[in-house]
């Protein structure tokens, strides 16, 4: 945040980049746990909140600066999904049912989607020509369909025991 609204040339390339490379270090930190078998509940608890919170914050800064519906509309839909199947997650894994909505591999492809076209968004300015933030528009709408799609395929997984009566 401190980068997005700084009052310097290079603030928009400096806050692009930095959230481009918490999204590459926060991959990296995940494969080599896993790989290395270095895994805690809380990081398990801690990194998905993390991830939430850093872009749900640059969403909204985004839409913040840039007042265009199309934005406001991906930001909601990538934002209200990650609530969603958060409370998902968390009411699965109560009912002792959380592997039903595992993050697949369409999540992970959301997840880079979303990952790059905020980077591009933030960044702004065409780097050798290519226009970043047009870019990042594209990137990120992608990553809104991706988000519908994948909360659709996770909900669809839930559906028979959302919909059981009783208190079983």
């Amino acid at each position: 945040m401190l980068l997005f609204y700084w009052p310097n040339p290079w603030s928009d390339r400096a806050s692009g980049l930095l959230f481009l490379l918490a999204g590459a270090t926060d991959s990296l930190d995940g494969w080599l746990a896993r790989r290395t078998g270095q895994v805690s509940r809380l990081g398990t608890f801690l990194d998905p909140v993390a991830d939430k919170l850093i872009v749900a914050t640059a969403l909204v800064l985004i839409v913040s600066r840039d007042h265009e519906w199309y934005l406001a509309l991906a930001a909601a839909v990538i934002i209200g999904r990650e609530i969603t199947i958060s409370a998902l997650r968390e009411w699965m894994a109560e009912i002792g049912a959380r592997k039903k909505v595992a993050v697949s591999v369409l999540g992970k492809i959301k997840t880079v989607a979303q990952i790059v076209g905020i980077a591009l968004l933030l960044y702004r300015e065409s780097l050798v020509g290519v226009p970043t933030y047009n870019l990042g528009l594209l990137f990120t709408a992608l990553a809104a369909v991706l988000t519908l799609w994948s909360m659709i395929l996770y909900l669809k997984a839930a559906w028979p025991d959302l919909s059981r009566s009783g208190n079983s």
